[in-house]
């Protein structure tokens, strides 16, 4: 820790300990980490019904994640790079089927495959 740090974590205990956290608004109170502040506001109706349907921010993210490499493949002309695309994205599809895994959505079921290619559609659009 560089001596600004210090100064810094110093000067938040001592605070604290004084008491001064106390008149800030919504003290004592748990957060709302739920909130949807940071989503655009033409993606919010998306993220509230994706939310709704069990998927995480996480969840979300690898999916994007093997999309965009997805899309790499398509383009790409060099054989190497493209081995390790592929690699890339098996490693992606292992997380992201590994996540659905832990909240028993069976990912290799045909009408789990249509219903998240339509959403993908009508999402990304």
């Amino acid at each position: 820790m560089d001596f600004s740090m210090i100064v810094s974590e110093h000067r938040i205990k001592k605070a604290y300990e004084d008491g001064e956290f106390k008149k800030l608004p919504g003290y004592g109170k748990p957060l709302n980490l739920d909130d949807d502040l940071g989503v655009p506001q033409e993606l919010k109706m998306a993220h509230r019904m994706m939310k709704n349907a069990g998927y995480t921010m996480d969840e979300m993210n690898v999916k994007k994640e093997m999309m965009r490499i997805e899309d790499l493949i398509r383009v790409c002309d060099d054989d190497l790079e493209k081995k390790e695309l592929e690699q890339n994205l098996n490693e992606k599809m292992l997380k992201y089927n590994s996540m659905l895994s832990k909240k028993r959505i069976n990912t290799n079921s045909l009408l789990f495959k249509n219903y998240e290619h339509k959403l993908e559609g009508k999402l990304l659009k």
